[in-house]
C-alpha cells in the first residue's frame, strides 16, 4: 500500500484477509514512484495507491503486473478512501482485479483488463 493512504485502509485489507504491506513499513518513505513500483513488482504485489500516476496506462500497462487499485475520492479525509475500498470489497476477493489497473471512486469502479 502506498504511503498516501490512511493507516485505517491497510487495517481494512487486512481484516478482509489480505496481506498488507505499506511503503513506510518498509522503510520506502518518501520514495519516488518509480523506486516503489521496483519494489512491488519485485515482491509480486498488487499496488494500493490514491496516486494517479499510477493510473496511467501507457506507463503501467494492465496484464504487465499484478494490479493496481487506485483511490480516487471526491473529498479530502480517511472516510472517503475508507469508503472506496470498502465499495472494491464488496465486489468480491481483490484476486478477479489482477492484472489490472482499477480506478475507484464515487461514480463507480472502472477496471481496465489487459
Amino acid at each position: 500500500m502506498d504511503e498516501d493512504l490512511p493507516s485505517q485502509v491497510a487495517e481494512l485489507l487486512r481484516g478482509a484477509g489480505h496481506s498488507v504491506e505499506t511503503v513506510v513499513g518498509q522503510g520506502m518513505g518518501g520514495a519516488k514512484d518509480r523506486s516503489v513500483w521496483r519494489a512491488v513488482q519485485a515482491e509480486r504485489r498488487f499496488l494500493v495507491t490514491a496516486d494517479k500516476g499510477f493510473g496511467d496506462i501507457r506507463t503501467y500497462p494492465p496484464g504487465t503486473h499484478r494490479g493496481v487499485l487506485l483511490l480516487r475520492p471526491d473529498e479530502d479525509g480517511i472516510d472517503p478512501l475508507v469508503q472506496l475500498v470498502r465499495r472494491v470489497l464488496r465486489g468480491g476477493d481483490l484476486d478477479h482485479l489482477r492484472g489490472t489497473i482499477t480506478v475507484a471512486s464515487p461514480r463507480g469502479i472502472r477496471i481496465r483488463k489487459p
